[in-house]
């Protein structure tokens, strides 16, 4: 959720631009990204340009959120593989759930959605220009106080350098498309909102900086949205790294499985709505 709710329900009254991202840890999406695509997916039948956004970089570091342990690093050949899988999988995703709006009364004039890979702009990015544009305006305690990192602090194996810095790279993702693609909202799920709110102070504090508009101009606000997880009985995430993840391609997890674990969840949303 918004803490500002009342101010992101004005901005989403007019088109504006909203990403959700997801890093190629498997060449294949599961049901949790599902459940944020959808929420993307809300927003471009009604008019918003959407953006998803592949981490081929992020993807070679990995999200400490909610693990236990660092992940494994996957290789460059790997995590190309893994985002033309996703690439594909979003492209499809959202040709069919237009179809799907446009055949119940939904309007088919949405903008386009851009699939983007932020491995385009942090590739060529070397670690002075890292340390002089983006940890400059970083606050360490600001940083150490994240729950995916306050929890990973107090454990035995401890975080890495690396993944400590992972918020970092999500909250420039979301600066370099406030700056480029007028994007004013972040959307994921709820164990995203430290890296989200990374991103909405660093781009406070960069547009501080430029002098650019007035901080409080509401057409240039950033904002973010998060949508609760989607979790088992034990109250683990869906996902690779919970060795539960129900795949969207067929080949990994088979079309009458699939339909199963729907049924079941269909039946619990509409016993909690």
């Amino acid at each position: 959720m918004s803490q500002d709710s009342p101010d992101i329900e004005r901005k989403t009254e007019s088109p504006t631009a909203i990403y959700c991202g997801v890093d190629p840890t498997a060449k294949s999406l599961h049901l949790g990204n599902l459940v944020t695509l959808m929420g993307l997916l809300h927003f471009h039948i009604r008019g918003h340009q959407t953006i998803a956004l592949v981490g081929g970089a992020t993807g070679s570091i990995g999200d400490p959120s909610g693990r236990k342990s660092e992940r494994v690093p996957l290789s460059r050949d790997t995590l190309e593989i893994n985002v033309r899988g996703i690439e594909s999988q979003i492209h499809r995703f959202f040709q069919n759930g237009a179809s799907y709006a446009n055949r119940r009364g939904f309007s088919d004039a949405c903008q386009i959605p851009k699939v983007l890979n932020n491995y385009d702009w942090f590739s060529s990015m070397t670690a002075l220009e890292f340390l002089s544009d983006i940890g400059r305006f970083a606050r360490v305690n600001t940083m150490l106080a994240k729950e995916s990192v306050k929890s990973r602090i107090e454990s035995t194996q401890g975080i890495s350098f690396t993944e400590f810095s992972y918020q970092l790279l999500q909250a420039y993702d979301f600066y370099y498309l406030h700056k480029n693609h007028a994007c004013r909202i972040q959307l994921g799920g709820n164990d995203q909102w430290g890296n989200i709110t990374a991103g909405i102070d660093l781009i406070s504090r960069k547009r501080s900086m430029e002098e650019e508009e007035q901080l409080e101009d509401m057409e240039s606000r950033a904002f973010g949205i998060t949508i609760p997880l989607l979790l088992t009985s034990t109250g683990e995430k869906f996902g690779k790294s919970a060795g539960n993840a129900v795949w969207l391609d067929e080949s990994m997890t088979s079309i009458f499985d699939f339909y199963q674990v729907l049924k079941i969840l269909d039946s619990f949303v509409f016993v909690n709505d």
